[in-house]
């Protein structure tokens, strides 16, 4: 089944932006005029996505008003408690619907092929339980520490460190209702993927930079210009 519903994770507290985050959640902080947030619509926009879901827990009330100019997007509500990104998409599920799901984190910039597409060309039901974009170690701009993955020649992936999630995939969604706890990341239900040999990867062309940390942002811009997107 051809993914069509978007999972945007924008709950976070956003501890590693600092000062940035005290007044404002971080996909509202701006990078090269834009915030992370539209960034990351900008690529949704661009592949056709019309189902798109974002969850919300710190200063809600903030991305609710800025996202008034998007009545399309709906919100699943972690008022209560942060349910991380597993959690949280377990809790959308009733929003998203059946199939499996597109997840895209609102932390990052990107330039070339747009990941979304890139995402859905590659992705193969009949082998796949799981898809994550990735950037090579030495790709990952702005990026601190080692990688996530290695990606075998088959496209199976597995721990390892000579790539790095780019915060954009592909998921079947059935597995979560196995997990016990309320709280909890995705990386449980791609632990379970690749235990099964299901977790699989794909190499983003084009640059891509992690905004999580304010010494990030002027170079996810000087990207953005290198690239031609003044």
């Amino acid at each position: 089944m051809r993914p069509e519903a978007l999972m945007l994770f924008t709950a976070g507290f956003g501890t590693r932006m600092g000062v940035l985050t005290k007044d404002r959640p971080k996909p509202l902080i701006a990078v090269a005029g834009r915030t992370l947030l539209d960034h990351a619509l900008d690529q949704a926009d661009a592949a056709g996505i019309r189902h798109i879901v974002a969850n919300l827990h710190y200063l809600p009330d903030h991305i609710r008003r800025h996202l008034t100019y998007r009545p399309d997007i709906v919100f699943s509500d972690e008022a209560e408690t942060i349910l991380e990104t597993g959690g949280g998409l377990r809790q959308a599920l009733p929003l998203l619907g059946p199939g499996p799901v597109l997840t895209l984190n609102t932390d990052a910039v990107w330039t070339g092929r747009n990941p979304i597409c890139e995402l859905r060309k590659a992705w193969n039901p009949g082998r796949m339980d799981g898809l994550l974009l990735l950037v090579p170690r030495e790709g990952a701009t702005g990026h601190t520490g080692p990688g996530d993955f290695d990606l075998d020649p088959d496209g199976r992936i597995r721990r390892g460190q000579s790539h790095v999630y780019t915060g954009a995939g592909i998921v079947r969604t059935e597995g979560l209702a196995a997990i016990g706890e309320e709280v909890f990341s995705l990386n449980r239900l791609w632990n379970d993927m690749a235990g099964a040999g299901r977790l699989y990867g794909t190499v983003h062309q084009g640059g891509w930079c992690d905004v999580g940390r304010p010494q990030s942002i002027p170079l996810a811009e000087r990207m953005l210009r290198e690239a031609g997107h003044d």
